[in-house]
């Protein structure tokens, strides 16, 4: 890897007049117009919260970890050139390539094991840090040579890394694949591309002949509604991190057709109860609840293709374990089982009070159209629904995420005692213990035991897969969707990315 210069990028103005100016011809300088719905854009260096899309988008390609995502989610080298996992799968021994940091010292094993271990030390607050809790050490054994050693097997440990949570970042800065242009390269690029609370990025490419061996991209944040409007009108190339929340503005716009696209992620989609509400601590008013939420109108009133409703915590395609089975009442008609139902509320409710909860769904208009499905789910049974202002002060909040890996482990944990409001003691040694395991399919009964465990007590009301959606024009081919939602920059406008194999 060619060694390199970074400077900080200072991001400080607002979208607004970045998209008054967004309308010039693309062409000019060749740079691909990138939007990400939230806040500005940044180089986050050290990860203590959930990742806006946009810090995620530029961390991911900015700070590239010892491996990346490919653009159909595909695990590739990274600051590794290639690595080696030891017939017992305890051992990823890791290969870096050559390389400096901004201030030119050589990129080196011994500081990447420093930043790596730094992520996972008792004190960090990286979100993904507990998914990496099998690393016993990870150990510098030359200059270019790092070895992750684990306490048991983890073959997800790959996906793990290439999260954008796991960036290599010193200083402030990373090692690509994009980076701030060198000054040769910002000669090239017109005054009128170089726009107020923007990101521009670069990236060399090695391709024989190539017209302009640098891609260029402009990396900006806003609102959803103002950037859907902006792509509508021709001035972005591609929008990026839309979730349910944001959803019903991609369809009021006229787009493109096959403009709007979704990734296939796996995940949480769904309420979990805290304990601000003596009512809801029974598990029987739970699965009340559950039942009673109409899922193939719900989903069908999202315009999801493929998404398909479920009422158990884990989800089909996960590693080790077969579909989950549904519960049969999922697909019947909510009007065959709304007499039951209503029988149900009437026991549980004796004294002839409904409850009333208050729950916090996203802000938007997506969160708008889940908490009217609910009333109207609910509102037959007498149970009133107020928007709570905060999941601080709810009794029902909407979880969104989406599955860093395909692992069951991060859906279980997720909902352990440690974090969780409502937990199942039961199911605590069963994580444990799969957590430490040598033997694959003695793990896979140890998640399912969890996850019977956890459905029994109804620690979540589970709809669906999350959402995450793009919009793509024609400008952008080497776009392609995947199951991470991690969308790299790297080769949009070449056709032969995201429409077939590199």
């Amino acid at each position: 890897m060619a060694a390199c210069v970074l400077t900080r990028c200072l991001l400080t103005a607002s979208l607004a007049g970045s998209l008054l100016l967004a309308g010039c011809d693309r062409q000019s300088g060749g740079i691909t117009r990138v939007a990400a719905i939230g806040p500005t854009p940044r180089l986050v260096e050290t990860v203590e919260a959930p990742l806006s899309p946009g810090d995620a988008l530029v961390r991911a390609n900015m700070a590239q970890g010892l491996v990346r995502f490919d653009e159909r989610g595909q695990v590739v080298p990274g600051l590794a050139e290639r690595w080696n996992v030891s017939d017992d799968g305890l051992s990823y021994i890791f290969r870096l390539q050559t390389g400096q940091w901004p201030d030119g010292r050589k990129i080196s094993a011994d500081e990447v094991a420093r930043i790596l271990r730094r992520q996972l030390r008792p004190a960090s607050s990286n979100p993904l840090k507990d998914t990496l809790g099998a690393v016993s050490e990870i150990v510098p054994m030359t200059e270019r040579v790092i070895e992750i050693r684990l306490s048991s097997p983890r073959p997800n440990l790959l996906q793990l890394l290439a999260q954008p949570e796991f960036g290599l970042v010193r200083a402030s800065v990373g090692t690509g694949p994009f980076l701030p242009p060198t000054d040769d390269e910002r000669a090239t690029i017109p005054p009128a591309e170089t726009k107020p609370g923007e990101l521009l990025v670069t990236h060399r490419i090695h391709i024989p002949d190539a017209e302009d061996p640098v891609e260029k991209v402009r990396i900006s944040g806003g609102n959803a509604k103002a950037l859907v409007a902006a792509f509508a009108d021709g001035d972005l190339d591609l929008v990026l991190g839309g979730t349910v929340a944001d959803l019903p503005h991609a369809f009021r716009e006229k787009m493109p057709r096959g403009a709007l696209r979704f990734d296939p992620v796996a995940g949480l989609f769904g309420l979990a109860p805290t304990k601000r509400n003596d009512v809801i601590q029974d598990v029987e008013v739970r699965h009340l609840l559950s039942r009673a939420i109409d899922r193939p109108a719900l989903v069908a009133g999202l315009r999801v293709g493929g998404l398909v409703p479920r009422a158990t915590l884990l989800q089909a395609g996960l590693e080790g374990i077969g579909p989950p089975q549904q519960p049969d009442w999922v697909n019947q008609p909510v009007e065959d089982r709304r007499a039951s139902l209503l029988a149900e509320a009437n026991r549980l409710f004796r004294n002839g009070a409904r409850p009333t909860f208050r729950i916090a769904v996203p802000d938007g208009p997506g969160g708008d159209y889940l908490l009217a499905r609910l009333r109207y789910d609910w509102g037959p049974l007498g149970i009133k629904l107020d928007r709570a202002p905060s999941a601080a002060s709810a009794d029902l909040v909407w979880i969104d995420e989406v599955a860093p890996s395909s692992s069951p482990a991060w859906f279980l944990r997720r909902f352990r005692c440690e974090i969780a409001t409502i937990c199942v003691e039961e199911a605590e040694p069963l994580l444990a213990d799969a957590r430490t395991t040598l033997d694959s399919r003695q793990r896979a009964s140890l998640f399912l035991e969890a996850a019977r465990l956890m459905d029994d007590r109804q620690v979540f009301i589970p709809i669906a897969a999350p959402i995450r959606w793009s919009l793509v024009s024609g400008r952008v081919p080497g776009f392609a969707e995947n199951p991470f939602a991690r969308h790299t920059l790297v080769g949009l406008t070449d056709s032969s990315f995201g429409g077939g194999s590199r």
